[in-house]
This record gives structure tokens, sequence and C-alpha cells, in this order.
């Protein structure tokens, strides 16, 4: 019994001196989320406490997958991971940054395009330099790859959020107020022609409102976020593809690439 808690401590002690900075990065972040979770739980807002927990456990996803499976994700991506997961839930959701600063869903999702591009590229970079498998991809197919990966995750998320708000009236796609609305439904004459009206006020149920517009139920957000992710996606796309050229010259976006263990481990000894 002695022998193995010694073990367990030794094997932990020895993680702590190889992954430092991430361990000191994880329990800032699950830390803040326990003080969250705590302060809302008082506060009976339950809802909230419920995406603490979910935080939470989004949060083990990365070391786990690092720990238990054969690919080893860099300290550098999962810190990456954390601070988007809190900044999203806890900061973003709770915190209702997204009412105050108009460019946090904005910034988010340009991260999560970037992010997801580099997993889509790693994806297939973990096949290129597996020597289980006689496949030899271009530079261009790669990135071209991770891109498509990280466009395709951001669809789906509007999906998500779509079908959230229709079913369960919740307001993901967040809506804003235009002064103007162009359609061909306001052309008299009935034919293909849109007509621009302006609009100052609306009417809902018999009341009026004077917020200076009408509401757009989310399709100005949702292609906003269409085309950050884009933008994330073609950024990961472009550094990915100057990385698979050469691995040396992009140190920085190799940092962030997942490797097979076996592979990792070799490369750390031989630089030692």
């Amino acid at each position: 019994m002695k022998r193995k808690v010694k073990r367990f401590f030794q094997k932990w002690r020895e993680v702590f001196k190889e992954h430092k900075v991430l361990f000191f990065v994880d329990l800032f972040f699950i830390v803040g989320v326990l003080v969250v979770a705590v302060s809302q739980f008082f506060k009976e807002n339950y809802y909230d406490v419920f995406l603490c927990f979910i935080t939470f456990i989004m949060f083990l996803i990365p070391p786990m997958v690092s720990r238990h499976s054969k690919v080893y994700l860099p300290d550098a991506l999962q810190i990456i991971i954390v601070i988007f997961i809190f900044s999203a839930q806890i900061l973003g959701e709770i915190r209702e940054y997204y009412l105050y600063y108009s460019f946090w869903d904005t910034a988010l999702h340009t991260v999560n395009g970037f992010l997801c591009g580099v997993i889509g590229f790693a994806i297939v970079n973990l096949l290129h330099n597996n020597d289980r498998f006689f496949i030899s991809l271009s530079p261009l197919f790669m990135a071209m790859f991770g891109f498509c990966f990280s466009v395709t995750i951001g669809v789906f998320w509007e999906f998500i959020e779509f079908s959230m708000d229709v079913i369960f009236h919740t307001d993901m796609q967040k809506d804003v107020f235009l002064d103007s609305v162009s359609s061909i439904l306001l052309n008299p004459e009935g034919t293909n022609d849109a007509v621009t009206v302006k609009v100052s006020e609306m009417v809902l149920n018999g009341g009026e409102y004077t917020f200076g517009g009408y509401i757009d139920i989310g399709l100005i957000d949702t292609m906003k976020d269409l085309f950050v992710d884009f933008f994330g996606a073609l950024l990961s796309g472009i550094i990915g593809y100057f990385y698979a050229k050469d691995e040396t010259k992009n140190r920085i976006f190799g940092e962030l690439m997942p490797r097979v263990k076996d592979k990792f481990h070799k490369r750390k000894g031989k630089s030692e």
C-alpha cells in the first residue's frame, strides 16, 4: 500500500515538473470556476451552477485525452483551449460579457475558427507522419482539410444555435435592431425588385416599441459568426501550409501540433 501511494505521488511530482505552467493555469481557472459556481448557488442561479459543472468537465477533456490516448496534446494547445472555454462559458454566458462587450462573441468565434483549423490540420498531419499508413499528403491538401474542417464545425455550431432558439426559445443567435428593411414582399407591384423601407418603430401585440428599427432575429449575428469563423480557419490554413512545407520555420505553430506519443518522446530524447 505504501509503495502504491509513493508511486502515485512520485508520478504526479514528475507530471508537475514536466507541465508546471499548465498545472498552474489549470488550477487558476478551476478555482475561478468553483468561486463562480458557489456564488451562483447562493444566488439560486442553478442553471449557471450547471454551466460551471459543464465547464469543469470540459476542462478535464484535454488532459484526459493527452494522458490516456496515444496522442500528446502540447501544453500550449491545452492552455489556449482552457482559456477559450472559460472565456465562452464563465465570462461570456454567466458574467454576460456577450452583452457588455460587442466584440466578445466575434473574438471567440475567430479563435474557435483558428483552433478548429489547427485540430483539423493535426488530424491529417498525424496520418501523414504515421509509419503505419503509407500516405504522403501535400501541404496544400493538409491546409485545405484543416480549413474545411474548421468551417464545417462553425456551420454545425450555427445549426445548434438555431435549433436551440427554435426548440427551447433561447436567444443564442443574438438579435440586433436594423433601421431599414429591404424585401420584395414590400413591392406593391409584386415584381422581383426589392423595396427598401426605413423603420423607426415597430408594433408587437398592439404595443409600440421605438428602438429605432426592427429585430432581425439572428441573421446578422449568424453571418458575422460565419465570416469570422472563415477568417480564423483561413489563417490557420495559411500558417499550416507553410508549416507542412518546412516545420523548422514555423515553430510557434508546431507547438500547437498534437503528436503521436512515441514519436514525441523520441524527438524529445534526441534533443536532450
